[in-house]
């Protein structure tokens, strides 16, 4: 499996959400913070899309698709000198999801909303606040077809319609994660940045292959095709830790997980991502998750 599949593979999606809008002629909704990743399709029409935050306001036309990362209020309009109202105003009149403003029926918009685990920042702090995806990419395609589906899911009471709308938001965020990684990413240092390149990648995912081993980072160069102090430095920029920091991050991640999920024994949860004894595991662990192993998992029973 690869780094970003094994990544993705922790997230725990804890609630989703459907909604769609349609308006006409003149109009402006104000949005606040959504709790989670909204991803939106404008399957009709055109608006513009503005973030807190971000400087620009970004014009969205039919087909484009954006997703919103982080909870920053946003709005969407006809025309930018409009004054915006409150969605909630609009949304309690919702009949199966779709809310109505303006007098017309000129654009239509979709959007489905996921709140995940505390596992996702490991993803989303490498992602900036807005991403937009333009209509003519393969990934608008997958975006669009899955919000539709989604949307049934939602308003059609199914057997296994929780997990449909699960999986559904791992392809979305999958989809955006991909064009995120083929393009120039996004300066600030984080887990993605480093996956998309190529000699720290694979550094990664050795790290992921075998996550119990005692890597140093001779071993971890060798396998990058670097020098030691090359691929510190790199691996710093990239991913604003060292690869070593990386490690101990990742081991902390997977043993939340089995102490949340499984019954095993604290120490064999150690055992299993490369801990000779207790006390450095649980001394690990409290360095990066801030309480011990067993009160993590009295907490999150």
């Amino acid at each position: 499996m690869d780094a970003l599949s094994e990544v993705l593979s922790l997230l725990s999606t804890r609630s989703s959400y459907f909604a769609g809008l349609r308006a006409g002629r003149n109009w402006a909704i104000d949005f606040p913070p959504p709790e989670g990743i909204k991803f939106n399709a404008v399957v009709e029409g055109e608006c513009w899309l503005s973030v807190d935050g971000v400087d620009e306001s970004i014009h969205l036309q039919s087909g484009d698709c954006f997703l919103l990362t982080s909870p920053r209020r946003f709005s969407l309009a006809s025309d930018l000198s409009l004054t915006a109202v409150p969605s909630d105003t609009i949304y309690q009149h919702a009949v199966g999801g779709i809310a109505h403003e303006g007098t017309a029926d000129a654009f239509f918009l979709v959007g489905g909303r996921f709140s995940f685990g505390e596992e996702a920042s490991l993803i989303f702090d490498g992602l900036p606040p807005v991403a937009v995806v333009k209509s003519d990419s393969d990934q608008a395609s997958v975006l669009r077809w899955s919000l539709a589906r989604l949307a049934h899911e939602l308003t059609h009471s199914s057997p296994g319609s929780a997990l449909v709308a699960e999986h559904l938001g791992h392809i979305m965020l999958v989809q955006v994660l991909r064009l995120f990684l083929a393009g120039d990413g996004n300066a600030r240092p984080s887990l993605l940045l480093a996956m998309s390149d190529k000699r720290i990648g694979a550094a990664l995912q050795a790290m992921h292959a075998n996550v119990a081993r005692a890597w140093t980072i001779e071993a971890l160069a060798e396998l990058a095709h670097m020098s030691r102090s090359t691929l510190a430095l790199r691996f710093k920029q990239k991913a604003g830790v060292t690869p070593l920091e990386y490690l101990l991050h990742w081991r902390m991640h997977l043993a939340a997980r089995s102490l949340k999920t499984s019954h095993l024994a604290v120490s064999t949860v150690g055992q299993q991502l490369g801990y000779t004894s207790d006390s450095a595991f649980s001394s690990a662990f409290k360095r990066v998750m801030k309480c011990s192993p067993k009160e993590y998992r009295l907490k999150n029973r």
